[in-house]
C-alpha cells in the first residue's frame, strides 16, 4: 500500500471536505517546491536590492557563483554564443528538479521526481522547448536534421529520426522517475528497518544522487537544445 507523506495528510482531509476530491502527493510536492522557490527567489531579490552588487550576502555570492558556472556550462555545451538566453529555462529545471529530489529527505514528502507523472511532463516539455528553438532559428530547414545527409535515403532516415527523438523524451522521464523512485523507495525502507543508524548515511547517498540526476536532466537537454541550433540543418 502507498505510503502517503504528511503534507498529503494535512492537506487533503479540509481539501477533500471542502472540494469534493483529493490531490495526488507528486501535485502537491511540486506546488510546495515552487513556493519555496518563489518566496527564495523574492528574498534573494530583495537582499540584491538591499545591498546591492559592491556588498553581496555570502548566499547572494554563492548563488552567483552557481549561476556563472551554469552559464559556462551552457556555452561550452549549447555553443553559437546563445548559452546565456536559455538560463531561466535550464535554471528552472535544475531548481525545481533538485528540491524536489531532495524534499523526501528533509520535509518527509513524496518526492514528485518519485511519480512518473511529473518526470514525463519534464520530458515532455523539454523535448517541446528544444525543437521549438530548433524551429525558431532553423525555420523549415529544421527538417534537414530528420532526413539525413543524402536525400536518396531519406525515407529511410526519417522515421529512424523520428523515433530517435522521441525516446529522447521517454529516456529523459524514465530515467529521472526509475532513479528517484528508486532512491526513495529504497532508503524509507532501510531507514525503517535501521531506525538509529540508517538516516545520515542515507540522506548522504540521497543528495548525490539527487545532484547527479539533476546535472543529468540539464546536461542533457543542453546536449539536445544544442543539436537542434547546430548550423548544419
Amino acid at each position: 500500500m502507498h505510503e502517503h507523506s504528511i503534507l498529503y495528510s494535512i492537506v487533503n482531509p479540509w481539501f477533500g471536505k471542502t472540494f469534493g476530491f483529493e490531490v495526488p502527493d507528486h501535485i502537491l510536492n511540486g506546488i510546495f517546491i515552487l513556493l519555496i522557490l518563489t518566496v527564495f527567489s523574492l528574498i534573494i531579490k530583495k537582499q540584491i536590492l538591499k545591498m546591492g552588487k559592491e556588498n553581496p550576502t555570502k548566499l547572494q555570492s554563492i548563488i552567483e557563483v552557481i549561476i556563472k558556472g551554469l552559464i559556462e556550462l551552457m556555452e561550452d555545451i549549447i555553443g553559437h554564443n546563445e548559452g546565456k538566453k536559455f538560463l531561466p529555462i535550464v535554471g528552472a529545471f535544475a531548481f525545481f528538479i533538485f528540491f524536489c529530489n531532495i524534499s523526501g529527505l528533509f520535509f518527509f514528502l513524496s518526492p514528485a521526481t518519485s511519480n512518473p507523472n511529473t518526470t514525463f511532463a519534464l520530458s515532455i516539455t523539454a523535448f517541446l522547448l528544444y525543437n521549438i528553438q530548433g524551429i525558431g532559428k532553423h525555420k523549415t530547414k529544421y527538417i534537414k536534421q530528420f532526413l539525413g545527409p543524402f536525400l536518396a535515403t531519406a525515407i529511410i532516415i526519417f522515421p529512424v529520426e523520428v523515433v530517435s527523438h522521441s525516446v529522447r523524451a521517454l529516456s529523459l522521464g524514465l530515467r529521472l522517475y526509475g532513479n528517484m523512485f528508486g532512491e526513495h523507495t529504497i532508503s524509507g525502507f532501510i531507514s525503517n528497518m535501521l531506525p538509529i543508524i540508517a538516516p545520515l548515511p542515507m540522506m548522504a547517498l540521497g543528495m548525490i544522487a539527487a545532484t547527479m540526476q539533476t546535472f543529468i536532466f540539464v546536461v542533457l537537454f543542453m546536449v539536445y537544445v544544442g543539436g537542434a541550433l547546430a548550423e548544419e540543418h
